[in-house]
């Protein structure tokens, strides 16, 4: 435990623990059932075993099986139970054991969760948040690995949040259960565990809906999130060594997406680089090239480059490392760019 910089700018002392991501997601999930007794957490296996990652480890011990329940193997029934939840006054948590497993529950979330604001003209809201570890790399079988939040931000009526860090993880969960409106929480698996980072104890929030730069420079920008984030910096940090210096963005929200951070970049760099590990055919990268085309057509002084995923399912272990993008590719792409 060690105390937080956050003191230079409260000027009050924080209490700190350096936590991998997936503990980040637990403790923000302790932080909120301790704090709101509306709070509930639901799904397969989330309660005795704590999560096929273990995200909810030890919660149903301290706040109960009226708390953190296991559920049937029904992915329409959690989100529909969820639904009746969210309406009746609970927060409910709902987590897809993978994002992947999400697809027997679409129809819920297509035609109730997102609309029930709307069709109740604002007198009925849906506080509920849907975790879905998601993404390639861990050598997972098929349907395991999809990256489809794409079929979400083309949803009206529901947020989605992707963190690339554990303090962003903890901080943005918050505000998502928080949030009067649905949320999907995408969860990188690949980066559960990848690195750990100071994380303040108790509660705090980061905004929804705003990105962050994580590295200044002056000739391209990349913009990544989730799991791809590291990977754009590791391009980054090669491309410095020949003299390129890039803005690295981690969008952290992709709907509703940040454009002004977008926009304040390359029009100050002229060039950019969209990292995704989607498919790219109808990839979230779009959304980001037309808000550039909107906003910053004048600037640019190169057509923008994706680095992504292929348009083929996740392919197995095999081929899981060539689908998904790589530090060199990404590097590729900025040189590309810069020397167009």
């Amino acid at each position: 435990m060690v105390m937080s910089a956050e003191k230079a700018k409260t000027g009050v002392e924080t209490k700190t623990n350096q936590l991998t991501l997936v503990q980040a997601v637990t403790d923000g999930l302790r932080t909120m059932l301790q704090e709101d007794e509306s709070v509930l957490l639901l799904g397969e296996d989330v309660g005795k075993n704590g999560g096929v990652f273990r995200a909810t480890d030890g919660l149903q011990e301290q706040f109960g099986e009226d708390r953190v329940i296991d559920t049937p193997l029904s992915e329409a029934g959690i989100i529909g139970t969820s639904i009746g939840m969210s309406v009746n006054g609970f927060k409910p948590v709902a987590e897809m054991q993978f994002l992947g497993f999400i697809y027997p529950a679409y129809e819920q979330i297509m035609t109730h969760v997102s609309r029930i604001r709307m069709r109740t003209m604002g007198h009925f809201t849906v506080p509920m948040v849907i975790r879905a570890p998601y993404g390639a790399g861990i050598r997972a079988p098929e349907v395991h690995s999809d990256s489809v939040e794409a079929l979400f931000t083309h949803m009206p009526g529901i947020k989605v949040v992707c963190p690339s860090s554990p303090y962003d993880a903890k901080g943005l969960l918050i505000a998502a259960i928080e949030d009067p409106d649905p949320v999907l929480f995408m969860e990188s698996m690949r980066i559960y565990r990848a690195n750990r980072e100071e994380v303040p104890e108790g509660k705090y929030t980061v905004e929804i809906g705003k990105g962050k730069k994580l590295k200044d420079g002056n000739d391209v920008t990349v913009i990544a999130w989730g799991a791809m984030v590291p990977v754009a910096m590791k391009a980054a940090e090669q491309a410095e060594k020949q003299g390129i210096t890039c803005d690295v963005i981690d969008l952290r929200t992709l709907y509703p997406i940040d454009k002004d951070i977008i926009a304040e970049s390359v029009q100050k760099t002229g060039r950019a680089v969209i990292v995704h590990e989607a498919h790219e055919t109808g990839g979230v990268g779009n959304d980001v090239i037309s808000i550039i085309n909107d906003t910053s057509f004048l600037y640019l002084k190169s057509p923008i480059e994706r680095a992504t995923g292929f348009d083929v399912p996740v392919p197995l272990f095999a081929l899981e490392e060539h689908y998904l993008p790589t530090p060199q590719r990404v590097y590729k792409a900025i040189e590309k760019v810069v020397h167009f």
